[in-house]
C-alpha cells in the first residue's frame, strides 16, 4: 500500500536487493519466490501525479456508487527487493483537497460531519509489516488516522509491471486496495431511509492506483 511540487510529488524508493535465490526468483524473508523483475526495482521513483489516483468508493442511498479522490497528498515507499518484510509506505493526506465531482458534496465531506478539515486537516497510513504472499502481490499492515484515531488496517498491494515509456522514462505501476468501516474512525454521520438502510454505507474501499517513474540520480 504508499501504501504516495513540493506537493505535485511523491517518490516510492526502493533499497537494493541481494541474497541468495534460484535463478529469476528469490526466497522472500516469508519463503516465497520473489519475481526478479521485483528485486530489480532498486532506486529513487517519482510518483507521476497525473496518472495516479488516491481516491475512494462508498454505496449511496443504498443503490449507487460515488467515487472520489484526494488531490493533494505525499507519500514515500520503500521497497526491499531481498527482505519485503522490511518495506514499508506512508502517505500523508491533505482531506480539504477530496473531489468527488459535486461541490456541495465536497463541502459537505470536509466539514464537521465528516473530516472537519479545520480541525484535522491531514489523514495518514503508516505500514508496519509487508508480507509477500506470492507472485506479484503483497499484504501491507498498517495504522490509519482519521481525525485522530488510529486503527490497523491491511492493504492488498499488487504490482502491475514496469516498461520505458516512449519519453524514454522506466515506468512502474502499483494498485493498493482495502475496505473500512467508517464508523471506527469517527465518521458516523448518517440519515435513514424510509424503505430501510442509510444514506451512506460505512463500509468505504480504499483505492490507490499508482503510476511512478525512475528518478534521475544526482551527484
Amino acid at each position: 500500500m504508499g501504501i504516495f511540487s513540493r506537493r505535485q510529488t511523491a517518490t516510492i524508493e526502493p533499497t537494493p536487493a541481494g541474497g541468495p535465490g534460484a535463478p529469476g526468483t528469490q526466497a522472500s524473508s516469508g519463503g516465497v519466490a520473489l519475481d526478479s523483475a521485483l528485486r530489480d526495482l532498486t532506486g529513487r521513483w517519482t510518483i507521476d501525479r497525473p496518472h495516479s489516483r488516491v481516491g475512494f468508493s462508498v454505496r449511496h442511498a443504498m443503490v449507487t456508487t460515488v467515487r472520489g479522490a484526494f488531490a493533494d497528498y505525499d507519500s514515500t515507499l520503500y521497497f526491499d527487493g531481498d527482505r519485503p518484510s522490511e518495506s514499508r509506505a506512508d502517505i500523508v493526506i491533505r482531506v480539504a483537497s477530496v473531489d468527488t465531482g459535486v461541490e456541495q458534496r465536497d463541502a459537505h465531506l470536509v466539514g464537521t460531519d465528516f473530516f472537519d478539515a479545520r480541525r484535522f486537516p491531514e489523514m495518514t497510513f503508516r505500514s508496519t509489516s509487508t508480507v509477500h504472499e506470492g507472485g506479484e502481490s503483497f499484504r501491507m499492515t498498517g495504522d490509519l488516522t482519521i481525525r485522530e484515531v488510529t486503527r490497523p488496517v491491511e492493504l492488498q498491494l499488487d504490482y502491475l509491471g514496469s516498461v520505458v515509456d516512449p519519453f524514454g522514462f522506466e515506468r512502474v505501476g502499483f494498485d493498493g486496495t482495502t475496505t473500512i468501516d467508517r464508523t471506527e474512525w469517527g465518521l458516523v454521520y448518517n440519515q435513514r431511509l424510509a424503505a430501510g438502510g442509510t444514506m451512506v454505507s460505512e463500509k468505504v474501499r480504499l483505492q490507490f492506483d499508482i503510476s511512478a517513474v525512475r528518478a534521475t540520480t544526482t551527484s
